[in-house]
């Protein structure tokens, strides 16, 4: 039995995608500054396939030793494929040090999580703020009330 003619172009698309897109399309080659750095390129890489076809009305086909007709379907087809590299960060290794910066930091995520050291300050200064008046106000009550006392003795 004879290949589907759609076999082979899924099989050309496939083959495109699997040259464009290597590990090394998203773990990059690195990169040495000259103080010793290592600076390595982290991307994302998103691909999509579509591959379809449709086989038409008979066409009549003569054979040439036998002089007759037999029916063969027409086929008309088609196939596409698409690949978006977006970098995501660079890893820097250096001076004892491994550090990922994001490329892309409009990501609300990113935002937060970048937030949440300087937040949980804000919070432990505000208890610490907190704590200091209330123990000031003891202090403060303590005192009167020492005073109190002598003063009524």
């Amino acid at each position: 039995m004879s290949e589907h003619p759609i076999q082979g172009l899924m099989a050309t698309a496939m083959q495109s995608i699997k040259d464009m897109v290597d590990v090394n399309t998203i773990v990059g080659d690195a990169v040495e500054a000259p103080d010793g750095t290592v600076i390595i390129p982290i991307s994302r890489v998103s691909f999509g396939f579509a591959a379809g076809g449709s086989e038409f009305g008979r066409v009549s086909r003569e054979k040439s030793d036998e002089k007759e007709t037999s029916p063969k379907l027409a086929f008309g087809g088609g196939s596409g494929a698409g690949v978006t590299i977006q970098p995501v960060a660079f890893m820097v290794v250096g001076q004892g040090q491994i550090k990922l910066l994001p490329v892309n930091t409009n990501s609300s995520v990113d935002k937060i999580l970048d937030l949440v050291p300087e937040l949980i300050e804000k919070i432990n200064e505000t208890v610490r703020k907190k704590v200091s008046i209330k123990k000031k106000i003891e202090k403060a009550d303590g005192e009167k009330n020492i005073t109190t006392e002598v003063e009524n003795e």
